[in-house]
């Protein structure tokens, strides 16, 4: 990882190069440093750009900054602290100095925030997620907790590059060692396993004596786990305390690449070699904020999760208004559509990305959001927010809840639900595609596609935009009956994804793909 490090303080970034300049995507800013796309130049511009909307946008209270166990993201995180302190930003690091999770920064967010004396606070979470060894990434959570909104986002990107534009020029910095004296050390961490329990049945969990294992994969979830067996009096074993730059304990993916990708089985092959020793098992990637659920069945697809985890709630949280709604992508399964249905509750069905739930998270009428890359949050006990970006220990320590109230397995909770409202099949395929096409999907016009059918059911709905929200999916979705598709194109491959899912098993399944590709072929 030498050369690694060594290219992203040497290699000067130029933003007029598209791949090198500054790009927010739906998780902010990522790249490589040896590609020139992820340097300390973007870091420092970055940095710059946020304190600038900071000041525009009359935020004036404390930034809490975290990081990831990535090669790049302690040198990114030190750039970022350089920048912040010589701007004259109260910045609020983990007491140690060492790795905070993207949801323990939500949560202090907005444990700060929820004082109205206090002046806003916000945060930046150096991390490239699943990602792998040599990535980097930064992203910016504003007041609300949450992954900011494009809005901000774009004014962030256009400012960092017209930054290094200007070879940095305006952007200030302290040294080092004046930037980590003049830091304020805060126990993130602390606070946060100190509130669970106000989110999660911890009590239940203890008392159930379930064995329960973790694997941090690496990650920013190792200090939290540990904190939270010896908090709350959990069985609870950490299977993997390694922290290592190079993540050379992971079992390679699917496609030979190492990332710490918790919803994937190889990534898990770990974990799953173990999961009879234990009656649940868990992991998470690198800043935990996606969920692996292990039980005795193996890893659990997140869609089938999301619907164990929602169907559960809305049945064992008293203190939730029958008012509020919950939150999926519309790429996420439909069972969650059927479950929603069955409790009487409105489904919010969003575009893909889970800064589409964090106002109805904030604001408290959405009970629970989730998208289907295994990431979700939820309210607390009594309706209020309590982290508005994706937490995956949260979600894991949901599913010891609902072993220990139910005795069932979260497998055996899925396994019920398709008994009552069918078995799905879902497949997400790739397919190439010139950057025509790609532009192409923005032009797409539901009104002047004549499909009346799909894979033998009549077409009931054709929609290029989110029916929860109204926002542009940047693609499309049909649906029928039986089954569903969904199609947008990749923000950073020449190809586009196609979403499909039935409820008449793999040979629909596979109609409903050729049909959407010959549609999709047609009208692009």
């Amino acid at each position: 990882m030498q050369d690694v490090i060594q290219a992203f303080h040497d290699i000067h970034p130029d933003p007029d190069e598209a791949g090198q300049a500054v790009s927010f995507g739906t998780s902010g800013h990522r790249g490589r440093s040896l590609a020139g796309s992820f340097n300390r130049a973007h870091i420092l511009a970055v940095t710059q750009a946020v304190v600038d909307y900071r000041r525009q946008a009359g935020i004036e209270g404390p930034l809490f900054l975290g990081r990831d166990s990535h090669a790049l993201s302690r040198p990114a995180w030190e750039a970022a602290l350089q920048v912040l302190v010589a701007n004259g930003v109260e910045t609020r690091i983990e007491r140690d100095g060492e790795l905070t999770a993207t949801p323990v920064v939500s949560r202090a967010i907005l444990h700060h925030n929820a004082d109205s004396q206090l002046a806003r606070a916000d945060g930046l979470i150096v991390t490239p997620s699943h990602n792998p060894p040599e990535d980097g990434g930064i992203k910016y959570n504003p007041p609300h907790g949450g992954p900011a909104e494009g809005e901000v986002t774009g004014w962030i990107e256009r400012r960092a590059n017209a930054l290094l534009s200007q070879e940095l020029d305006s952007v200030a910095e302290v040294s080092l060692d004046e930037a980590l004296t003049q830091s304020v050390r805060h126990d993130m961490v602390g606070d946060y396993v100190e509130e669970l329990a106000s989110v999660v049945d911890l009590s239940a969990i203890a008392a159930s004596g379930l064995r329960l294992a973790a694997d941090p994969m690496g990650g920013t979830a190792l200090p939290v786990w540990q904190a939270i067996a010896e908090r709350h009096g959990l069985d609870l074993v950490v299977v993997n305390s390694d922290v290592d730059e190079t993540f050379a304990f992971m079992p390679p993916d699917h496609d030979g690449k190492i990332r710490m990708d918790c919803s994937s089985p190889a990534a898990m092959a770990n974990l799953l070699a173990m999961k009879d020793e234990f009656d649940l098992a868990f992991g998470n990637d690198p800043d935990a904020d996606r969920h692996g659920i292990v039980d005795a069945a193996g890893l659990m697809n997140p869609n089938h999760y999301l619907a164990v985890a929602i169907d559960y709630l809305l049945g064992h949280r008293s203190g939730w208004a029958t008012s509020l709604k919950v939150g999926k992508t519309l790429v996420s399964s439909s069972i969650i559509d059927r479950v929603v249905c069955d409790h009487g509750r409105d489904l919010h069905e969003v575009p893909v990305g889970f800064k589409w739930f964090v106002d109805g998270l904030h604001e408290g009428w959405l009970a629970f959001g989730g998208e289907e890359s295994a990431g979700a949050s939820f309210l607390t006990l009594d309706g209020r927010p309590w982290s508005t970006d994706k937490d995956g220990i949260l979600l894991c320590l949901l599913a010891a809840e609902i072993m220990a109230v139910t005795g069932q397995r979260p497998s055996e909770r899925y396994r019920e639900l398709t008994a009552r409202f069918g078995a799905p099949h879902y497949r997400r395929v790739d397919t190439s595609c010139t950057l025509e096409q790609q532009q192409a999907f923005k032009r797409l016009d539901p009104a002047r596609l004549t499909l009346t059918t799909l894979a033998g059911d009549s077409v009931e709905r054709v929609m290029a935009n989110a029916p929860g929200n109204g926002a542009p999916i940047g693609g499309l979705k049909v649906e029928t009956a039986n089954g569903w598709f969904a199609a947008r194109p990749s923000g950073t491959e020449p190809l586009y994804k196609i979403y499909a899912e039935s409820f008449r098993g793999e040979a629909h399944l596979q109609s409903l793909i050729d049909e959407a590709q010959a549609t999709l072929d047609a009208a692009l």
